[in-house]
């Protein structure tokens, strides 16, 4: 039999955080602001739900699953706010426990810019509903994609490509691997993309580096290969960071390619190719966009190489890639200049050979951006 609602609050393992803090009753804030009242009476019309004795006043549907909703709503200060609202007696306990999963992550993440901000919830026992109330965001980023059908410019896709690794460190430095990282999953904020969604998230113990989980769990296009197989001789699977950067890595190829890796193999295709580590991927150097052909950065290139590789220990990590090359392209282009004047004033070198060892350092800068591993081969080539 599935736990009721207040059951659930109840229990010590499913026990919720206690809400943020809020601000004043309404009427409170009315006698205090009579001389700027901002809430406006719903109409007739529009439907008003009540959260904690707040009302909030909706505005359209911008998400529905199941039995989960999500409103774009009126707060009693008419801000914009998001409502998501879980019926818990349609879902069983597992689904519960990750709804619930997700308030306390919500919690621990509270103030994190990069993450969406949870501003109120409660469960109603009576009406077996939890309601959350949370910043709303403009677009996620599997609609921009949709929409650019390939089109984003390499200035776009580096900003998203910083701010989604910004997000996913905060998590990670909180401990925490969200294990579904997808597209739908990021959500533009005021031009900053934000991670939502940890119903399947989980907090690493802190003895471990991984967490584990009874079934593969994760959306096809996106899943890392130690989130499809067992390790030898065990029951549960292990994900830690790693599987989360190899998601990361098909969101970028998508921002690049128009499309992830094994978008074209249909599902039972998509985990036998992501599991064979015979199977190399390729990286095309160039992509057409409208009738165009623009060349690929080969920094972003590396980056892709870094991030899809099969073995989770030998994946980049988040800090690695922040300080990747092709995020720094102002040093990038000063160093260049650098390199090339320093071979060309070396003594012994014809031009050509001056080009092309310039050629292969600056390469190599746009791919690692390691500014000491250059110098090096610098010395050793002149």
């Amino acid at each position: 039999m599935l736990p009721s609602p207040q059951n659930v609050h109840k229990s010590s393992h499913m026990q919720l955080p206690p809400p943020p803090s809020m601000p004043s009753p309404y009427h409170q804030q009315q006698q205090q602001q009579q001389h700027h009242p901002q809430f406006i009476l719903p109409t007739q019309n529009q439907e008003v739900f009540m959260v904690n004795n707040h009302p909030y006043t909706k505005i359209d549907i911008i998400g529905r699953g199941g039995s989960c909703k999500v409103y774009k709503c009126f707060d009693p200060d008419r801000k914009i706010v998001a409502l998501k609202r879980v019926k818990l007696s349609r879902h069983d306990e597992s689904s519960v426990t990750g709804f619930i999963n997700e308030v306390e992550l919500l919690q621990k993440l509270k103030d994190k810019s990069n993450i969406i901000q949870l501003i109120d919830y409660e469960v109603n026992s009576h009406t077996k509903t939890l309601s959350i109330i949370m910043e709303c965001g403009q677009v996620d980023l599997n609609t921009v994609l949709r929409g650019s059908r390939g089109k984003l410019s390499p200035h776009q896709i580096k900003l998203y490509w910083q701010q989604m690794l910004e997000a996913v460190h905060t998590i990670h430095e909180a401990r925490i691997v969200h294990g579904d990282l997808k597209p739908a999953n990021f959500l533009l904020v005021q031009g900053t993309l934000k991670l939502i969604d940890f119903g399947i998230a989980k907090a690493i113990q802190n003895d471990t580096t991984n967490i584990v989980r009874d079934n593969q769990v994760g959306t096809p296009n996106y899943i890392s290969p130690e989130a499809l197989e067992l390790p030898e001789g065990q029951k549960k699977y292990k994900l830690g960071r790693p599987s989360d950067i190899w998601s990361l890595g098909c969101i970028l190829h998508q921002m690049i390619y128009g499309k992830t890796p094994f978008a074209d193999l249909n599902v039972p295709q998509k985990i036998k190719i992501i599991l064979d580590k015979s199977h190399k991927i390729n990286f095309e150097k160039y992509v057409v966009v409208d009738g165009v052909s623009r060349s690929v950065d080969m920094g972003v290139i590396d980056v892709l190489k870094k991030t899809l590789v099969r073995d989770a220990a030998e994946r980049a990590t988040i800090p690695s890639l922040l300080r990747h090359g092709y995020l720094v392209p102002m040093r990038t282009e000063s160093l260049r200049t650098v390199i090339g004047d320093l071979v060309r004033m070396s003594a012994g070198i014809t031009l050509d050979r001056a080009e092309a060892i310039t050629r292969d350092l600056v390469e190599r800068l746009e791919s690692n951006g390691d500014v000491h591993d250059v110098v090096s081969k610098l010395i050793n080539n002149i």
